[in-house]
């Protein structure tokens, strides 16, 4: 337990330790404010708040925080983990404490709202202001519109805010019932709802089954301008559902979650997926309080997910079991297979797409580009033609002597500037082949990065021409199936920068024509001038090294601190056989002694 000198409340908290009963519930830390700073659930509230206040030594430095602030301590005892789970997650969204790690305000999100009014309306919102139905969120205003415009090629209903005793324009060009002069029961736009609802929530099979059975009867009663009709809002709704379908529709409800994290944030990616269909997708950035754990973070954010987009499914896809999420809540399916892995590859990469957005917006916003690298480095997306800003560059550059000591040098520039701390140096297998080399280094730097869950560069600079670029592509998107934008550096006979090239729509060699007072022209060969000069570096020293390998260390008997204490004796090779035996005893001893000097003398 803790002492006054870490709380000054401490007493008051031992008191109220005593009394916390051993059931499952929910607990809240509050400040001298009384203000709740923190909310929890445990299956044993006792043990769980307990911990907060022993082992102090051991807490990381921002839990010691927390607990240096807490005044007093809150707790609610439930009936079962679910409930703890569902009262968290409201505790959570009404008192938004400061360390608990929170989704961003769902109010950002588009939604659609069928309205509480006696003839509905769908409307597009972006705050709950409205009192009605929501459906969503939405992770842009594009996506929805393009099915609130789908749902109104199939529908007629009322957009009007003020019902009016007549017929408008609306209702002669063919978007509205008329419901205001009866022209359309109550009982009928009800209807027209009730299937706009289901569309809305994935249900897609139930209303193709009743426009299909609506069109048949209309057939048979020779009504066929009206069978037509119903034909083509069929056609238009397969249509739909076939561009949005990605797996197999018998996985009919679930939901799928993916997280990657790093030091200060989490990135949740969330997808609904109903009848082998994508309905929507959102992702999320979450700031780490309290240096949660992946699984700790997707313990609460998945019942807030849950919720907010009012999902019904009853199965979860993750990347990991999540032990704080109770199985009679939702059914965890953890590394998966078929279908349902398939969708959770697809939530990976919207995770790390999203996540690299926002490490590219943070770049931009908190003063890590300045202006003109941003506008240099959107021109140099222009000219490739890249599918986001080229925010993280590599460039990898090989070096050898006749294939000896190969090595290969890989720089990275962030926002255009040299990002040192991310310099890589590879000793290479292959010797005499460039080729072969550039295939083996861009191998083991992205299949590394792929395995480890990390972001890939932006774009790949490869300092050669044509077939360097090629040898690239196929490594990248054949042998490792990654998507890495390609753009090739080469030069001219005296050395020097010269030519930008990229591949074009076809896969064939483009070059882009830059001229050398350029800005863009001196950041291309600022990268290539960079890349070589950390690439002959570490040639360099590798040689060096080995220069001293072949002079001492291969001597059998002599390893490499016999070799480096001589030389830190007496300077060089050259001087070491100079000596004589007395002198090489006296700092090294009697038997290396004359292992070197017979081997430097005799040859032996």
């Amino acid at each position: 337990m803790i002492d006054a000198s870490i709380n000054p409340n401490i007493d008051r908290i031992a008191m109220r330790l005593k009394t916390i009963p051993e059931n499952p519930g929910v607990y809240q830390h509050l400040d001298a404010d009384g203000k709740v700073i923190y909310v929890g659930k445990a299956r044993n509230l006792q043990r769980r708040v307990s911990s907060y206040f022993s082992h102090y030594d051991d807490k990381s430095p921002k839990i010691k925080m927390l607990v240096r602030s807490v005044c007093d301590i809150r707790v609610t005892v439930v009936a079962t983990e679910v409930d703890a789970l569902l009262l968290e997650n409201s505790l959570i969204k009404r008192y938004q404490p400061r360390y608990n790690s929170m989704l961003k305000d769902d109010k950002t999100y588009p939604y659609l709202c069928i309205t509480d009014e006696e003839y509905p309306r769908l409307l597009y919102t972006r705050r709950h202001t409205i009192k009605g139905q929501y459906f969503g969120p939405y992770p842009n205003g594009r996506i929805l519109r393009e099915l609130q415009d789908i749902i109104r090629q199939l529908f007629q209903y009322r957009t009007c805010n003020i019902m009016g005793s007549r017929p408008c324009m609306k209702h002669q060009i063919g978007l509205c019932g008329a419901p205001c002069a009866g022209r359309q029961s109550k009982e009928e736009y009800q209807a027209v709802f009730d299937n706009i609802r289901r569309i809305l929530k994935g249900d897609f099979g139930d209303i193709l089954d009743d426009l299909k059975r609506q069109m048949y009867a209309l057939a048979e009663q020779l009504r066929f301008e009206e069978a037509e009709s119903v034909k083509r809002k069929i056609r238009l709704l397969e249509e739909y559902q076939s561009r949005s379908t990605v797996v197999d529709t018998n996985v009919r409800d679930v939901d799928v979650v993916s997280i990657l994290g790093d030091e200060r944030y989490a990135y949740v990616n969330f997808m609904r997926v109903k009848h082998g269909a994508i309905i929507y997708s959102i992702s999320n950035e979450i700031k780490k309080q309290l240096d949660e754990s992946d699984e700790e973070i997707l313990a609460t954010v998945i019942p807030a997910l849950h919720e907010q987009t009012q999902s019904t499914a009853t199965e979860v896809v993750l990347p990991m079991e999540v032990a704080d999420l109770p199985s009679d809540y939702l059914k965890q399916t953890a590394d998966p297979r078929g279908d349902r892995r398939k969708l959770l590859e697809l939530s990976l990469r919207n995770v790390e797409s999203y996540q690299k957005q926002c490490r590219h917006q943070r770049a931009l916003t908190q003063g890590d580009a300045a202006p003109q690298a941003v506008k240099l480095l959107e021109r140099l997306q222009r000219a490739l033609q890249l599918p986001q800003l080229p925010m993280d560059i590599e460039c990898f550059d090989n070096s050898h002597i006749s294939g000896a000591y190969p090595v290969a040098g890989m720089v990275r520039f962030t926002a255009g500037k040299p990002n040192r701390k991310e310099y890589r140096k590879f000793n290479l297998a292959t010797t005499n082949d460039d080729y072969a080399s550039m295939a083996e280094v861009i191998t083991r730097r992205y299949s590394r990065l792929h395995d480890e869950g990390q972001p890939l560069p932006d774009l790949l600079i490869v300092d050669g021409g044509e077939g360097q670029m090629h040898i690239a592509r196929q490594v990248i998107e054949e042998k490792l199936d990654l998507h890495i934008p390609i753009a090739g550096l080469a030069k001219d006979d005296r050395h020097r920068t010269n030519e930008l090239l990229r591949f074009d729509s076809r896969g064939d060699i483009a070059v882009v024509q830059l001229k050398p007072t350029d800005p863009l022209f001196h950041l291309m060969e600022q990268i290539q001038n960079e890349v070589h000069r950390f690439a002959v570096t570490f040639h360099k020293d590798k040689r060096s090294k080995g220069t001293f390998r072949t002079a001492l260390t291969d001597i059998p008997g002599i390893g490499e601190k016999t070799a480096h204490d001589l030389l830190l004796r007496f300077g060089s090779v050259k001087q070491i056989q100079l000596q004589n035996l007395d002198d090489l005893t006296a700092a090294i001893g009697p038997a290396k002694a004359e292992l070197v000097y017979n081997h430097l003398h005799n040859g032996e």
